[in-house]
C-alpha cells in the first residue's frame, strides 16, 4: 500500500491554500482538485480563447432577509464557433451525481441553428482539475465536436496503458485502479443526464437506456465517493479516453491541499 512520505501536509479543503507548501502527489486519480476547480478548467478555457459569461438571474431586494433572496449566478464559457460550452453550476444549486454537487457541465451540439445540446457531460468537485482540462482541449480541437469517433475500447486502452486493470468480465467497458478505489465503467446514465439520444426517450422504463460513461472514486468499500463523473451516451469515446488518460495518468500533479479521504493512500514530495 502507497505510504505519504510527508504525513504532516495539511489535508483541511476550508485551509486556504495560500501560503500552504505545494507538493507533487499521486495518484492523480486519487489527488482532489486542490479547491481550484474552477479556475483550473477556466484558466484552460481563457486559453482556448473560449468566451466567459456571467449570466445574472431572479431578484435581490436589499431589504429582504438573507434566506429570502432568489438571485442566482451562473457563469458560462462558450467556444469561438459556439459549438461547444462549458457552464459552472456549483454556486447555481446544482443537482447530484452520486451525492455530490455537479460542478462543471460540459456540452456541445452538432450545429450553430441548432438549440438543444448534442451531449453533455458532467463533474463534481475533486475531479482532478487536469483531466477536466485535458477532456476540453480535445473538446476543443475537434472541427465536429459532436460526431462520434471510435469505439469504446479506446477509454479502456487509455487506463489500461496506465495500469489500471480490465474488469474480467467486460473487460472493454470498465476498469479500475490497481487499489480498486477509483473506477470507469460504460453503463446506465444516471437519471437528469442530458443527451440527444432518441433511444432514452422512447424506451421503456423496465428498459435499460443506451449506455454512457461514468467515473467515480470510492477511497473505501462503502464510503462516500470522493468524486464522480458521468458523460452522456453520445459523447464520443476519443473525448472520453481523453479525460480517462489524465485521469489515470501516472504523472504526479502539484498541490496544497488534499482530501482527507485519501491522504493515506497518496505519495508525495515537497515541490521546488
Amino acid at each position: 500500500m502507497e505510504a505519504p512520505l510527508y504525513p504532516d501536509l495539511p489535508t483541511d479543503q476550508n485551509t486556504p491554500s495560500a501560503g500552504l507548501p505545494a507538493f507533487w502527489v499521486g495518484p492523480r486519480h486519487l489527488a482532489g482538485d486542490d479547491g481550484r476547480l474552477y479556475d483550473a478548467v477556466a484558466d484552460t478555457l481563457s486559453g482556448l480563447g473560449w468566451t466567459c459569461l456571467t449570466i445574472v438571474r431572479g431578484r435581490h431586494e436589499p431589504d429582504e432577509d438573507e434566506d429570502r433572496q432568489v438571485l442566482r449566478s451562473t457563469v458560462l464559457h462558450i467556444s469561438p464557433d459556439t459549438l461547444r460550452w462549458a457552464q459552472w453550476t456549483l454556486a447555481d444549486e446544482p443537482f447530484h451525481l452520486g451525492d455530490l454537487p455537479i460542478a462543471w457541465q460540459i456540452s456541445a451540439r452538432a450545429e450553430v441553428s441548432s438549440h438543444l445540446a448534442q451531449w453533455s457531460a458532467y463533474v463534481t468537485p475533486d475531479v482532478p482539475g487536469e483531466a477536466v482540462a485535458d477532456f476540453l482541449v480535445a473538446l476543443d480541437a475537434r472541427d465536429q465536436p459532436a460526431l462520434p469517433l471510435g469505439g469504446p475500447e479506446q477509454v479502456i486502452d487509455a487506463v489500461a496503458a496506465h495500469g489500471w486493470l480490465r474488469d474480467i468480465d467486460r473487460p472493454h467497458a470498465a476498469a479500475t485502479d490497481p487499489m480498486f478505489t477509483s473506477h470507469i465503467s460504460l453503463g446506465d446514465v444516471p437519471p437528469l443526464i442530458q443527451d440527444a439520444d432518441p433511444h432514452i426517450l422512447t424506451a421503456a422504463a423496465d428498459e435499460p437506456g443506451p449506455p454512457g460513461w461514468q467515473a467515480w472514486a470510492e477511497p473505501a468499500l462503502g464510503t462516500p465517493c470522493l468524486w464522480a463523473a458521468s458523460f452522456g451516451p453520445s459523447v464520443p469515446h476519443d473525448l472520453v479516453a481523453a479525460f480517462a488518460a489524465s485521469l489515470s495518468s501516472t504523472a504526479p500533479v502539484l498541490r496544497r491541499v488534499l482530501p482527507e479521504a485519501t491522504q493515506e493512500r497518496l505519495l508525495r514530495a515537497p515541490a521546488g
